[in-house]
C-alpha cells in the first residue's frame, strides 16, 4: 500500500500517513462516514464543548491509547476512556482541546501528535457534553505517562489486533438490557461511549472481524458510575 500525503492541521508541512492508517485516514476524509453515526447522538450545540483524542501508534499493528479515570471523578469516574475533556476558553477548537488534554493526561506534548481528522460532535446526555472525537497518531516509541493521579489512574495502549479479537469482544448489559459493544481486558471493562467509538474506529479503519454480539456481559459494578 502506498503512503498517503497528509496536511496535518496541528503541524506545519506535509506528513506521510503510516500505511496501516491509510484506510482510516481516507474514511475520515469521506463525508459518507458520518452516516455511520446514530442520528440521535449528533450534537445540536446545546452541550458543553469538549473533545477526546483517539490516538494510535505508527507501528505495523497500531495500538490505541486509553486512560483509566480516577475513581473519585464526578464524570465517568473509574471508567476506561480516551484522553480528553472540556474545552478551555483559550483552546482554538476541538483539536486544541484534545491535544491539551492528552498532554495533561498521558504526558504527550502536542508536537508529538499528528492529527488525521475529526468526527462530528456527539452529544453525551448523561454529562451534558458535546464531544468531538479527534483522531491522530504518534510514534510507537513515544513515552506515555499518567498525569495527575486525581484524574488518571493508569494509561493503556491496546493493539488494534487485540481490540479486533472476537474473544475479547462482548455486548454490555446494563440494568437488564443490552446497550452496545464492550471489551474485556483482564479486570478492565471497556463499554459505553468509548466502546462505541472504538467499534466505529475498527470498522472504518478496516480492522473489524466478525464477533458474537449475542454474548452479553453485565457491566461490573466498578465501571458503572454513569451511562455514557
Amino acid at each position: 500500500m502506498s503512503e498517503k500525503l497528509l496536511t496535518d492541521p496541528a503541524h506545519d508541512g506535509d506528513l506521510r500517513v503510516p500505511p496501516p492508517l491509510a484506510e482510516l485516514s481516507n474514511a475520515l476524509a469521506d463525508p459518507a462516514t458520518a452516516a455511520l453515526l446514530p442520528a440521535q447522538w449528533l450534537a445540536r450545540g446545546q452541550g458543553s464543548p469538549s473533545a477526546v483524542l483517539l490516538l494510535l501508534s505508527d507501528g505495523a499493528d497500531p495500538d490505541l491509547v486509553y486512560t483509566e479515570r480516577a475513581g473519585g471523578l464526578r464524570d465517568h469516574g473509574g471508567q476506561i476512556s480516551f484522553p480528553g475533556g472540556r474545552a478551555d476558553h483559550e483552546d482554538e477548537g476541538p483539536v486544541a482541546t484534545a491535544l491539551r488534554e492528552a498532554h495533561e493526561e498521558i504526558g504527550l506534548g502536542p508536537d508529538a501528535v499528528h492529527v488525521l481528522g475529526t468526527m462530528p460532535a456527539l452529544s453525551l446526555t448523561a454529562t451534558g457534553f458535546d464531544v468531538v472525537p479527534v483522531v491522530g497518531w504518534r510514534s510507537a516509541e513515544a513515552a506515555l505517562t499518567p498525569g495527575d493521579p486525581h484524574e488518571v489512574a493508569s494509561v493503556h495502549a491496546w493493539p488494534v489486533s487485540s481490540l479486533a479479537d472476537p474473544g475479547r469482544r462482548v455486548s454490555a448489559r446494563f440494568t437488564g438490557r443490552t446497550i452496545g459493544p464492550a471489551w474485556q481486558f483482564g479486570e478492565l471493562f471497556l463499554w459505553g461511549f468509548t466502546a462505541f467509538l472504538t467499534d466505529l474506529l475498527l470498522r472504518i479503519g478496516g480492522w473489524e472481524r466478525p464477533w458474537d454480539a449475542g454474548r452479553a456481559v453485565e457491566v461490573p459494578e466498578r465501571f458503572r458510575s454513569d451511562r455514557r
